[in-house]
């Protein structure tokens, strides 16, 4: 019984189901904890700053830290998430009561379409108006009805929401006054060699840093840009649509034109052919150009993987995560391409000796 294999065996079972078991118990707050520490990885270089001028006071410096982070960030996306609620709810209501007339809409671009469309229409079975109408209009009221029932759900569920925000900045505050020394704790665990540590360690920072700023500031600025453009151009709910933008603009390449795009052709579809014009110019000008210009600075330059493997590994990662995904996912996708380079040159270096 105190064969030293079996000893060893048995406490890497204890170890596995200890490991499993704990994070089990983390899963119900699993977004909570997943922002808490991204949210330190993010600040941890302002926090080193703040701590240098506090005179190594780490709790004081944390606290500034945690101040800063919820001015610059959380409040924002609580006051944007409250507008967002309010504007969507209203949009449900005016699709409810036919203020927004989706027939009237439909009818225009259905009568605006070239023949050749209505031939493509007709093979999927909807070369008529009342199908294609009932089919969109369905498309459209779910739509604004997901919207508003989720927003609603957000307001039902206010205290899991409360809680798991607690959570996350509790979490945040000793991530960033202990993180040094949790960090240390974690590396000294795992069992590699201090060079390939290192490297992991380093590059999973990175990726998280490169992917939650850069996405953010793209994000940002396609969906503020959007935004305007649609509340100059008189379009309904413009801050709903900017934040779908902003969110769609995740998806490196497509984003935000999955948006402005089939409006600016619903504009030429009713004959506002300036409004369309000036909506795609501005799109393909400026949103656009806010992808190509700024990610790959703000994302490609740090992360140095390919557009098509983070556009990949960023749908994969929502597919699976949901939200957390866009960061998930090129964090796996980096440590995955770290790892087999590892792996790759110490297999060369064998064979080389």
């Amino acid at each position: 019984m105190n064969h030293p294999d079996l000893q060893a065996k048995t406490f890497i079972l204890l170890l596995v189901l200890a490991t499993i078991a704990f994070g089990w118990i983390l899963m119900p707050y699993f977004g909570a904890i997943f922002w808490g520490a991204v949210l330190a990885i993010l600040f941890a270089p302002f926090h080193r700053r703040m701590l240098s001028k506090l005179s190594k006071r780490p709790g004081l410096a944390a606290l500034a830290t945690l101040a800063i982070c919820l001015l610059l960030v959380i409040l924002p996306l609580i006051l944007i998430a409250i507008s967002l609620a309010q504007e969507g709810t209203a949009l449900y209501q005016k699709v409810v009561s036919g203020d927004i007339d989706i027939a009237a809409f439909l009818q225009k671009i259905f009568a605006a379409l070239p023949a050749w469309m209505h031939d493509i229409m007709g093979r999927f079975g909807m070369d008529s108006m009342g199908t294609l109408q009932a089919k969109l209009s369905d498309a459209a009221l779910e739509g604004s009805r997901f919207i508003a029932t989720n927003m609603l759900n957000v307001g039902m569920n206010a205290f899991d929401f409360v809680v798991s925000f607690f959570v996350m900045v509790y979490l945040l505050f000793f991530l960033l006054k202990d993180g040094n020394v949790l960090a240390r704790r974690i590396q000294r665990a795992v069992p590699l060699s201090g060079e390939n540590k290192r490297e992991l360690f380093e590059k999973f920072t990175t990726v998280i840093r490169a992917t939650v700023k850069g996405n953010f500031l793209v994000a940002a600025a396609q969906g503020a840009m959007g935004g305007l453009a649609f509340w100059m151009l008189g379009i309904q709910a413009p801050l709903l649509w900017a934040v779908v933008m902003a969110f769609l603009s995740l998806l490196p390449a497509v984003g935000a034109a999955l948006v402005w795009g089939p409006v600016a052709l619903y504009l030429f579809a009713i004959g506002a052919f300036w409004k369309g014009a000036i909506l795609t110019a501005f799109g393909v000008l400026v949103i656009g150009m806010i992808d190509n210009v700024l990610r790959p600075v703000l994302v490609g330059k740090d992360i140095k993987m390919p557009d098509y493997l983070v556009l990949i590994s960023t749908i994969g990662g929502m597919a699976i995560f949901g939200l957390n995904g866009f960061v998930i996912g090129p964090v796996v996708a980096a440590l995955f391409i770290a790892l087999w380079d590892i792996f790759s040159s110490q297999k060369s270096n064998s064979s080389a000796s």
